[in-house]
C-alpha cells in the first residue's frame, strides 16, 4: 500500500518549475550553418554577407581553427590562467582556457541579431547548403545534419541539386536557389529572414507599485474618464500586440476582466521584477513598458518611440529631459535584453536605468518632453491636473 502511494506522488510531482525557454538554436535565435563547401570558400561568404549585413545587424561568425599542428595556448593562458583579457587599439579580445557548451556560448551570443556558422564544424538550428562537387561526399556524410535548410547555392561546377539533397529535404524546390557569387540575392535573403524573425511587440504597463509618496493607488487616479492603468493599456494597443497590466500577486483580483494582467513572479523588485516577469512569460517578444504614472503620455509619443525602435539595440528608450538618463519606464525592450537584465540582477543590481546606462541602447529626443512628466507626490499630481485643464480649456 505503501508503495502504491510513493508511485502516485512520483507521477505527479514534477521536480522543475516549468518555464518558457526562448527560442534558442546552438549560439542564438538567429543562426545559419553554412555547409558543403571547402572552409575558405565559407569563410570568404561569410564575410561577405557581414560586410553587406553590419551596418543593420550585429554579426557573428563561428569558426574552428585549421591549424592541423599542435597550437600553442596563447598569452597567460599557457601560464595557467583561466581568462585571459586584452584591450586591443580596435577591437577587444577574451581567451578562454575553458570548454564552451551551448548555455555559455547562448550567453556569449545574446546580443548579436545573427549568427553565421562554419557547418563543416558546427550545427545550427537551420542551415544554408552549397552545392559543389569536390565536397560532395562530404556533404553526403553531414546529411543528418540537414534539418531546416533555408537556401541552396550552387557553386561554379554545379548546374544541380544532389539527388540526394533532393531525397532528403522535401521542400527543396520551394526554397531560395542562387549561385554563391550572387551577393546581392543572398544579401537580400537574410534581409528578409531578420525582418521576419523582428520580434513581436507587447504592452505592459506598471501598476504594481504601492504608491507610498502618493499615499495611493497611482494606477487608479481618474484623469481621462477611467482609471489610468485602464487609459495607459488602451493606449498602448494600437501599437501592441498584446497588452497586460503588471501587478502584484494580491492585486490580481482587482484588475478589470476585459484587461489581461500579469502578476510579478519577481517579487520585491519593483519595475526590474515586473519587466523580468513579462519576459518570463514571453521571452521572444519585445515589451514596451510604460508607467502608469505618465497622466500626458499621448499617442504621438508611443508612435514616435515605436516608429525609431531600434530592434537591434538592447532596448529603445526617450532620454530624460530632467537629467539626460534614459527613461527606463517608457521603453521598449527587446529579446536580448531579458539575459542582460539577469546578470545586472545576479551582480546585485535592480535598476533598469542602470542597465540602459550601461549597455547598446538607443536613446530618443522626445518632440514633447511634456509627456514624459511623472506624478509621485500631491503636489505634482495638482500640477499636471492644472495642465490637463488648461489643455481642454485651449481645445
Amino acid at each position: 500500500m505503501k508503495k502504491q502511494e510513493v508511485n502516485v506522488i512520483s507521477k505527479e510531482h514534477s521536480k522543475h518549475t516549468k518555464l518558457i525557454r526562448p527560442a534558442f538554436g546552438t549560439f542564438n535565435r538567429n543562426e545559419w550553418a553554412i555547409v558543403g563547401a571547402p572552409c575558405t570558400v565559407i569563410k570568404l561568404l561569410a564575410g561577405q554577407l557581414i560586410t553587406a549585413l553590419s551596418a543593420d545587424y550585429k554579426c557573428a561568425y563561428v569558426d574552428t581553427t585549421h591549424n592541423d599542428d599542435i597550437m600553442l595556448t596563447p598569452g597567460r593562458l599557457a601560464n595557467g590562467a583561466a581568462l585571459e583579457y586584452t584591450d586591443q587599439i580596435n577591437y577587444r579580445q577574451l581567451n578562454y582556457a575553458g570548454e564552451f557548451n551551448s548555455f555559455k556560448l547562448r550567453d556569449a551570443f545574446a546580443e548579436v541579431d545573427l549568427v553565421l556558422v562554419n557547418g563543416n564544424h558546427h550545427q545550427c538550428k537551420a542551415q544554408v547548403v552549397i552545392i559543389s562537387e569536390n565536397k560532395r561526399a562530404s556533404l553526403q556524410k553531414r546529411i543528418d545534419q540537414l534539418t531546416n535548410v533555408q537556401m541552396i547555392l550552387l557553386t561554379d561546377n554545379t548546374d544541380e541539386v544532389f539527388d540526394f539533397i533532393k531525397d532528403t529535404v522535401p521542400n527543396w524546390q520551394h526554397l531560395p536557389l542562387y549561385r554563391i557569387d550572387d551577393i546581392e540575392n543572398i544579401t537580400a535573403f537574410f534581409k528578409a529572414q531578420m525582418q521576419e524573425a523582428k520580434p513581436v511587440i507587447n504592452g505592459l504597463v506598471l501598476a504594481g507599485g504601492k504608491s507610498q509618496r502618493m499615499g495611493f493607488d497611482k494606477g487608479a487616479v481618474n484623469w481621462h474618464g477611467k482609471e489610468q492603468r485602464y487609459h495607459m493599456a488602451d493606449l498602448l494597443k494600437s501599437f501592441c500586440n498584446e497588452v497586460f497590466i503588471s501587478c502584484r500577486a494580491d492585486q490580481q483580483q482587482e484588475i478589470d476582466s476585459d484587461y489581461l494582467s500579469l502578476p510579478d513572479t519577481f517579487t520585491g523588485l519593483g519595475p526590474y521584477g515586473a519587466i523580468l516577469s513579462a519576459f518570463r512569460e514571453k521571452p521572444d517578444n519585445a515589451w514596451l513598458v510604460i508607467a502608469c504614472d505618465l497622466p500626458l503620455m499621448d499617442e504621438n509619443a508611443l508612435q514616435y518611440l515605436v516608429d525609431n525602435r531600434n530592434a537591434s539595440s538592447v532596448a529603445t528608450a526617450y532620454q530624460s529631459p530632467v537629467n539626460e538618463f534614459p527613461e527606463p519606464l517608457i521603453t521598449i525592450w527587446e529579446p536580448k535584453s531579458y539575459p542582460l537584465l539577469l546578470s545586472f540582477l545576479a551582480q546585485g543590481y535592480s535598476c533598469p536605468r542602470k542597465v540602459l546606462i550601461n549597455s547598446d541602447v538607443t536613446l530618443l529626443h522626445s518632440e514633447n518632453p511634456g509627456a514624459l512628466t511623472n506624478v509621485n507626490t500631491i503636489d505634482e499630481l495638482e500640477r499636471v491636473k492644472r495642465t490637463l485643464h488648461q489643455k481642454l480649456a485651449a481645445e
